[in-house]
């Protein structure tokens, strides 16, 4: 696997690790220009003490200082600048890249996984790959580079002394890396630890009604510190791990330097070797091991970066939802055709459904959990068929680009999400370019002027987050003003009216029954008397269709529709 495959590199990162990498051995090795100075002034000074040499005159080294420091300079610049400058945007980079492949894929995917996880993925992730590539990466490999070209010289100037330098550095890293194996699976049990945390602390945040309502803070926040203190042992388990791991490495490696006096001072003895050259040898060896110990103090987060660039790149292997931007339906009747549905788990959802949704108003109904807003999200493609095929005019949706196809379609789904913004901005993401008067046009067919007008400034007012500051009804009906300002030729209303009072239901009714006319409307409702004047009802049950037809034949027939309509009928009676 390949470097930009480990760490989850886009192009434009990778040339930056190359080009930092290469900056950062030129400055290594211009360090040794450094030590070529030092070794002449003490060779001169050793001269001098020894065989009473004149000392050369400060000015004589002057030109050799200057342009040391120059170079020093430039690659020393260029080095941090490949490292911390522009490599941060990579982070940048690879967190678009990823909201788009998230953008991508279909909705299946997020029924699999925790928004938490996602976030950390998103973030947290990105974040460590960040630091990776910006203080280790190009460290580790500029040492490679400085300790090959160094060993090449070393060992053409005496390589008994070379040996006994170099000998620590390969054996060190092999520790370390050797120890990787064991490492990595504990790294990961703190990320997924930590994960746990994150999602203990997000479900305690969105629940504190229910844990209030139902006297339950003790237990839940001894829940969540319990899980706190387990992810702080796990932290702890491996910071240990690892640091014995570090510093076992970079005990080995300054054993280099003990060796390397240890033979010096015998080639001295035996007169195989000059003071001056040890001198050398143990300049430059302190220099090609310094980029090593910056190295060995941040390899944990190399290690902790190729687990989460390999999280990063399983969304890269997930199968997006593709297809061709050619789409010329023949009018924009709705048809299953066959179609089964099963999640990932192997659990069976919809098993041969086949029914048309014609201009007009088609209405899906059945107990919870029949398959009724699964076929909703089906005909749009927010999920793909198992089996069958879907298609609008004719045209099978598994063939058409989902943003291309949801053009044509005005979602109103039963969990409404809304952002943090004015109402008028939230209803005019129904379409960008509309006018304000249009966005009022649609407001007010959607009943919302009745409680826009005792907002604090109106269409203008700030709602809070997934409207906060609304009610459920509220809420809802801003959705529904949103579907209709797009006035799309297929509309699913997936529980539309679910959250209004009765009043409001109706009033929203007849302006959906003038604003949808003309159109193919889906409908999904659990309140039998609202689809009562629907063109044409699918009843399923159990994921399969159990019968279809006009209210009228389905009443007549006294199947499942008429039992249901029986009941709410009954219920409706009901009284404390």
């Amino acid at each position: 696997m390949s470097i930009q495959e480990k760490y989850a590199l886009t192009d434009e990162g990778m040339r930056n690790v190359k080009l930092g990498t290469f900056w950062t051995a030129a400055s290594n090795l211009t360090m040794f220009g450094g030590v070529g100075i030092i070794y002449t002034l003490g060779s001169d000074f050793v001269a001098h003490l020894t065989e009473g040499a004149p000392l050369p005159g400060l000015g004589s080294y002057a030109p050799a200082i200057v342009i040391f420091a120059v170079v020093l300079f430039v690659t020393e610049y260029l080095a941090y600048y490949y490292q911390y400058g522009v490599i941060y945007k990579e982070s940048g980079r690879q967190r678009i890249g990823l909201a788009e492949r998230l953008r991508k894929l279909p909705l299946s995917f997020f029924g699999q996984r925790d928004l938490a996880d996602l976030t950390e993925t998103l973030m947290t992730d990105v974040k460590t790959t960040e630091h990776a590539y910006s203080h280790v990466l190009p460290e580790l490999y500029g040492a490679y580079i400085t300790l090959a070209v160094a060993a090449v010289g070393l060992f053409a100037f005496d390589w008994r002394l070379a040996l006994a330098s170099l000998w620590s550095c390969p054996v060190g890293l092999a520790i370390l890396f050797g120890a990787r194996s064991a490492l990595q699976p504990m790294m990961e049990a703190t990320r997924m630890r930590g994960l746990a945390t994150s999602e203990d602390i997000q479900e305690a945040l969105e629940c504190a009604r229910e844990v209030r309502a139902t006297n339950q803070e003790e237990r839940y926040l001894e829940h969540i510190f319990n899980h706190i203190d387990e992810a702080e042992h796990q932290a702890t388990r491996s910071e240990i791990a690892c640091g014995i791991a570090v510093n076992g490495a970079q005990i080995v490696l300054r054993l280099g330097l003990a060796t390397t006096l240890l033979a010096g001072a015998g080639f001295i003895m035996d007169g195989s070797c000059t003071f001056m050259m040890l001198f050398a040898f143990l300049l430059v060896v302190s220099r090609i091991y310094a980029p090593f110990d910056q190295c060995l103090m941040l390899i944990a987060e190399l290690f902790s970066a190729k687990t989460a660039a390999a999280r990063m790149k399983s969304f890269y292997e997930e199968p997006l939802a593709e297809g061709g931007d050619s789409y010329a339906p023949i009018g924009h009747d709705v048809s299953f055709e066959h179609v089964g549905f099963s999640y990932h788990d192997g659990e069976q959802v919809l098993d041969d459904v086949t029914f048309t949704a014609r201009e007009g108003v088609t209405a899906l109904v059945g107990p919870s959990g029949s398959g009724k807003s699964t076929c909703a999200r089906l005909a749009c493609r927010l999920w793909d068929a198992t089996s069958g095929r879907v298609t609008v005019g004719g045209v099978d949706v598994s063939s058409v680009d989902p943003e291309v196809l949801l053009a044509d379609f005005a979602v109103v789904f039963q969990d409404v999400l809304l952002f943090d913004d004015t109402v008028m901005g939230n209803i005019r993401l129904g379409r960008r370019d509309a006018t304000d008067e249009e966005v009022l046009a649609a407001a007010r067919a959607a009943n919302c002027d009745e409680f826009v007008g005792r907002l604090p400034q109106g269409y203008d007012t700030l709602i809070g987050e997934n409207g906060s500051r609304l009610s459920g009804g509220e809420r809802q009906r801003i959705s529904i003003a949103r579907a209709l300002l797009k006035g799309a030729p297929i509309v699913l209303l997936d529980e539309a009216t679910a959250s209004l009072d009765v009043e409001n239901e109706t009033e929203v009714q007849e302006a959906l029954s003038n604003l949808l006319a003309g159109k193919t409307v889906i409908v999904i409702a659990h309140r039998m008397r609202t689809v009562m004047s629907a063109d044409k009802i699918v009843v399923l049950e159990d994921g399969r269709v159990a019968e279809q037809g006009a209210p009228a034949e389905l009443m007549a027939a006294g199947g499942l529709f008429a039992r249901m309509v029986t009941l709410q009928t009954e219920s409706a009676a009901w009284a404390l």
